[in-house]
């Protein structure tokens, strides 16, 4: 479609404040770690399983750290030190400090420089694993190629992966592109990761482990028998956030509802706990070539679509800051927005399709991530087909990337695998029948839709700014995003923060930078080749 003409000076105002916000943010919190950190680090050293009691050893070792004001020197340091100084494997150590048995303030003294050998080649041989799962990914979508037009996306959600794993089978061979097992209610709020496949689940899959293991193969399966890759997608956010993104890359996920800010202002996380986790577990899906997904859509849940719409493109900005600071390549940050205003609002498509198009051209190498209308559906499953055909439109001729798709029983409940079959059947035709329109339509110079776009876009920047100037943690006090304010010290979590001692070390950012730099130097030839540079 032909381009709005927007204002590029605002829209680099717009960037500098969010990368000054992203960088004020992760200076403030830099000499500070977490618990799930921590957790992660001794999951991808090889700490796994759960003890007699069901509680995972990655857990029950970080406690005793810092039940002995340990931590602050970071759990690499202690698990190096048993296998230099003791010869105990990760698994062993953990296993020996949870039943008591070692007393990790006790561990013989080693020399630091075999220390840091140590935990380097470890640390080397847990990255070669998520590198070979993403140079697998790669390969298998070299193997079967990409559609044009957008990846269709659905969602099962049964509870039981056994389930889920039969839902998802039959919409992939529906036509889906992308399957995201819903996560069970709650479980953002588990300071733990259950462990082994689970059959049982409250408006979602428990996300462990071995549920990743499984519909791994299960889509692998799938996608050999209608020759196409499937996609993979869970849920990396919550007290866990990087725990689960450890989790997806050894098991080859592909996508991750990964955001700044949604754990804070829709599970009430401490926000501190929060920015210091996002960071980490950006680098592993980075480091791991997964796509994150935003989560800006939730804002129009509790906000109005037209009066806030800036507030999703601030928070787009924002996102984009702190995933570059993680070394995130433009091409895997899946920055969320959603076809969410009230259908009785005048021009409401133009408006929709103002915004679309606006995020479209502001970031041109991101796969935005479209989520489909649900504010206003009803129980009347024909105006809701309208609403999601209208939705289809705005994604094919904005050209979005990742398409998630409405279903007629949204208001009612829970989709049948019929709902699935006719969402995917709308959004073909859709697709089909207007894949060259973007080609043919102009967009009338200042027009209802660049009236609209400016509009957004000088309240972004504005907005931005502030933020720049006030700080983040008070912006959130002051319930700047989707109307909900959070005390920098209260929430959950903040009893996880930690502070980082003099020494403290994690093998893995320098690892998951070097390998995030990998997938960017291919990106940009990729762009350089296409004449987009």
């Amino acid at each position: 479609m032909a381009e709005l003409r927007l204002d590029w000076n605002k829209v680099d105002q717009a960037r500098t404040a969010a990368a000054e916000i992203a960088l004020d943010t992760e200076e403030t919190l830099s000499g500070f770690t977490t618990v799930t950190v921590e957790r992660s680090i001794a999951r991808l050293f090889g700490v796994d399983s759960v003890d007699e009691h069901d509680v995972p050893f990655s857990n029950r070792l970080i406690e005793v750290l810092q039940e002995k004001d340990l931590l602050g020197h970071g759990a690499a340091y202690y698990i190096g030190r048993a296998a230099v100084g003791q010869d105990l494997e990760p698994q062993e150590f953990a296993e020996l400090v949870a039943c008591g048995e070692l007393d990790p303030a006790r561990l013989k003294p080693v020399d630091r420089f075999e220390l840091k050998l140590w935990i380097d080649e470890a640390a080397a041989r847990s990255m070669a694993r998520i590198r070979l799962n993403r140079l697998q990914r790669e390969e298998r979508l070299e193997h079967y190629g990409e559609h044009g037009g957008p990846l269709l996306y659905v969602i099962v959600a049964t509870g039981n992966i056994y389930e889920d794993i039969v839902q998802a089978q039959a919409a992939v061979k529906q036509g889906a592109d992308i399957i995201a097992v819903i996560r069970s209610t709650g479980q953002s709020l588990l300071d733990y990761v259950p462990y082994g496949a689970t059959t049982e689940g409250f408006g979602g899959t428990l996300a462990t482990q071995e549920n990743f293991r499984l519909m791994r193969a299960a889509l692998d399966e799938a996608g050999a028998e209608v020759g196409r890759y499937i996609r993979l997608c869970n849920y990396c956010s919550g007290l866990c956030m990087p725990e689960i993104a450890v989790m997806g890359a050894l098991e080859r996920l592909d996508v991750m509802l990964n955001d700044a800010l949604y754990g804070i202002l829709f599970r009430d996380i401490n926000m501190q706990r929060t920015l210091i986790d996002q960071s980490f577990s950006r680098m592993i899906n980075g480091a791991a070539g997964i796509i994150i997904n935003t989560g800006e859509d939730n804002y129009l849940t509790t906000s109005d679509a037209f009066e806030e719409a800036h507030t999703v493109l601030a928070s787009q900005f924002i996102n984009e800051q702190f995933a570059k600071r993680a070394g995130m390549p433009e091409e895997l940050m899946g920055l969320g927005h959603a076809f969410e205003m009230d259908p009785a609002l005048p021009n409401s498509f133009v408006y929709e399709l103002a915004q679309a198009q606006m995020a479209r051209q502001i970031f041109p190498h991101a796969p935005l991530k479209y989520m489909p209308p649900t504010k206003f559906k009803c129980g009347n499953i024909f105006q809701s087909q309208v609403q999601d055909t209208l939705f289809n439109m705005v994604s094919v001729l904005s050209k979005q990337n990742i398409h998630l798709l409405g279903m007629i029983t949204e208001a009612i409940h829970t989709p049948f695998m019929s709902d699935r079959a006719l969402a995917l059947e709308n959004a073909r035709y859709v697709a089909r029948s207007m894949s060259a329109l973007s080609d043919e339509v102009e967009i009338k110079e200042g027009g209802l839709m660049e009236q609209r776009a400016d509009v957004v876009l000088d309240k972004a920047v504005q907005l931005l700014q502030n933020i720049q100037t006030e700080g983040m943690f008070q912006t959130l006090a002051e319930g700047k995003f989707a109307g909900i304010r959070r005390d920098p010290d209260g929430g959950k979590g903040l009893d996880g923060v930690i502070y980082q001692e003099e020494g403290y070390y994690n093998p893995f950012i320098e690892l998951c930078l070097d390998e995030e730099a990998e997938i960017l130097a291919a990106f940009m030839e990729k762009r350089k080749e296409a004449g987009n540079e």
